[in-house]
């Protein structure tokens, strides 16, 4: 393990991130958030059985537009073409998982069989040609066009909680479910490029693990030390796996929510500790930390703008989505009092550069 810096963020104040969007209706604990390339309209799963999508603007689900799956969703996302949306999930003590992509435009449905236990993730590929999803029995990878698996099963020592895509489709990071080693597989070849082990003893956790610097480098919580604690997180090269650059430190407990805006200059971060923080990705400087009781997941929007996140507690299965602060883009170089920093980039060039969606899930 190497470090370039041995600088860590200094305190930042602990505020109140307030609301401007509060998406109602699901009945069982979200699993799964992510928004659509357009920004807005929004997708989410659910133990309710039902992924719905939102209408941002109107504030309310689209209800024609819900898929209802036989069992529980673990995780759901749309292609970046626009063209298929996806859910995963299954059984969670016998079986089957439970794997099927949506068209948007047609309704047809296609179901991926192979998975014999329930599926704990997915992701898709930026080019929209792939799905990969990790479950009991496996990672496999398939394709989104014809259904057919095309690489897999890997044999990985236990079950993934998180799989993400390189932005070349070339590579796939994986997180085993105890978070007891960090994984790059190789696609081509089926093979394990590299690895990385934890020394503690492997606490769940089910942030996701990002791809940055257009695919050289792999953002993960991840445990160095001897105890429990998943309360850091790190930038690795992706090549070697060696650590590049100061830790993320800031978080008093485990960290179970990690989200990359598109460009590639901010991070969230949600904790244990009932906060939900805001990092500047090159500096490691942390900008903001907001007190959010039991917050999960964590997202940008497209245009960074807003920052959507769900909660952990009972009888919570809200979806709230808040304004980024001014301050806070301004402090990144996205905008000026409010609005767009005129530079050599525009808010559409911006968008262009959005490759994936981040979703996270919980696998019980």
């Amino acid at each position: 393990m190497t470090s370039t810096s041995t600088r860590t963020a200094p305190a930042a104040k602990e505020t109140i991130l307030t609301p401007v969007i509060t998406l109602k209706g699901h009945e069982d604990f979200v699993r799964s958030i992510s928004y659509l390339p357009d920004g807005k309209q929004m997708i989410s799963g659910s133990d309710d059985k039902a992924a719905r999508r939102w209408d941002l603007e109107a504030g309310k689900e689209i209800e024609k537009a819900r898929k209802v799956c036989e069992y529980g969703v673990n995780a759901a996302a749309v292609s970046g073409d626009s063209r298929w949306l996806v859910t995963a999930g299954g059984e969670f003590h016998h079986g089957p998982g439970e794997l099927k992509a949506w068209e948007v435009d047609t309704g047809i449905v296609k179901a991926f069989h192979g998975h014999s236990k329930y599926i704990t993730c997915m992701d898709i590929s930026a080019d929209s040609m792939l799905l990969a999803s990790g479950s009991k029995d496996q990672t496999r990878i398939w394709s989104l066009n014809t259904g057919k698996l095309v690489a897999g099963p890997f044999n990985i020592p236990t079950s993934a909680g998180t799989v993400r895509f390189s932005p070349d489709s070339k590579k796939l990071a994986l997180i085993a479910l105890r978070r007891r080693c960090l994984d790059v597989l190789d696609i081509q070849t089926q093979k394990l490029d590299r690895r990385v082990k934890e020394n503690g003893p492997g606490v769940a956790t089910y942030a996701p693990v990002l791809w940055t610097n257009k695919g050289t480098r792999i953002l993960a919580v991840f445990n160095f030390s001897d105890d429990s604690s998943s309360s850091t997180f790190y930038e690795f090269d992706a090549s070697t796996l060696e650590t590049v650059g100061a830790p993320f430190k800031g978080h008093g407990q485990q960290i179970d929510g990690l989200a990359l805006s598109s460009h590639g200059a901010l991070i969230a971060s949600a904790s244990f500790d009932n906060t939900i923080k805001l990092w500047a990705f090159e500096s490691r400087q942390l900008l903001a930390s907001f007190h959010i009781c039991n917050p999960n997941i964590v997202v940008f929007s497209p245009d960074t703008q807003q920052l959507t996140y769900t909660t952990y507690n009972h009888d919570d299965n809200n979806i709230y989505t808040c304004n980024v602060p001014p301050s806070i883009l301004a402090n990144i170089e996205l905008a000026t009092k409010g609005h767009p920093k005129k530079t050599g980039a525009t808010l559409q060039d911006l968008l262009d550069v959005l490759r994936h969606f981040h979703f996270h899930l919980y696998a019980g």
